[in-house]
């Protein structure tokens, strides 16, 4: 019975995703739907690369070329983008690049899409904070107006352990480490839920900087950062006793 409603459920989304092919492949989905529908946007923003991640996994469940097609024409887009630097300037190139381009190097060996992804991972470290030891979210690397880790960037993550991965270059596999365990010492509260952003106050009275400010922002408890711990612990074995990701799953 489940194995019969996985088929549907599938068999729904290609569907959807056939019907797509038309307005998103060299345009994309825009981040919010206007009146139930996601108007067609260039490649910007932080949401794009689950387009082509949908394609390529519809490619590998159908081996449909249209599909592929779809995937690489947009794989090309994120090429342009991070060789041009257009809105790269964020933490979420994870999001924005394994799906699509990480997605197209593993599936059929496009070079192009493997400099892209590991350009990305490159922008990606430049927003690391040596003193604080996390991935700077958001703003100029350093503003104090901006000085702040968030919790969806453990989702980010899995584009660096590829990183160090396919180059032999462990700087990324650090960084994601490092951010990691910051992450879990300041986002997760006592009752293991998760604040969405952490505040940090630079100074010289500790390695944070002196005081920390916790944002009153809420999501769901351990909704968003679960995921990422996980994938922490599967790509990087070094990361012992994931117990916070336990404890988020368990509320």
């Amino acid at each position: 019975m489940e194995k019969l409603k996985v088929q549907k459920a599938a068999a729904q989304a290609l569907s959807i995703l056939k019907g797509n092919l038309n307005n998103y492949t060299y345009k994309f989905p825009g981040s919010n739907s206007e009146h139930l529908f996601y108007p067609e946007t260039e490649n910007t923003e932080w949401t794009t690369g689950f387009c082509t991640g949908t394609y390529w996994l519809a490619y590998e469940l159908t081996a449909e070329g249209s599909f592929r097609s779809a995937a690489e024409v947009q794989v090309e887009s994120f090429y342009n983008r991070i060789k041009q630097k257009i809105d790269v300037d964020h933490h979420d190139m994870g999001f924005l690049y394994t799906p699509s381009c990480v997605a197209a190097y593993q599936i059929t060996g496009n070079k192009r899409a493997k400099e892209a992804a590991i350009l990305a991972a490159d922008q990606l470290i430049s927003r690391f904070q040596v003193k604080g030891e996390f991935l700077q979210a958001w703003g100029e690397p350093g503003a104090e107006d901006n000085y702040r880790l968030i919790i969806d960037c453990l989702l980010n993550l899995p584009l660096l352990y590829w990183a160090s991965r396919v180059t032999g270059d462990g700087k990324y596999r650090d960084a994601a480490v490092r951010h990691t365990k910051t992450s879990i010492q300041n986002l997760v509260r006592e009752d293991n839920s998760t604040y969405h952003t952490y505040f940090l106050i630079r100074g010289p009275e500790s390695r944070y900087g002196g005081l920390r400010l916790r944002d009153i922002r809420m999501i769901l408890p351990g909704r968003e950062g679960r995921p990422g711990e996980y994938m922490a612990r599967h790509w990087h074995g070094g990361i012992q006793k994931m117990k916070p990701a336990e404890n988020c799953s368990a509320k």
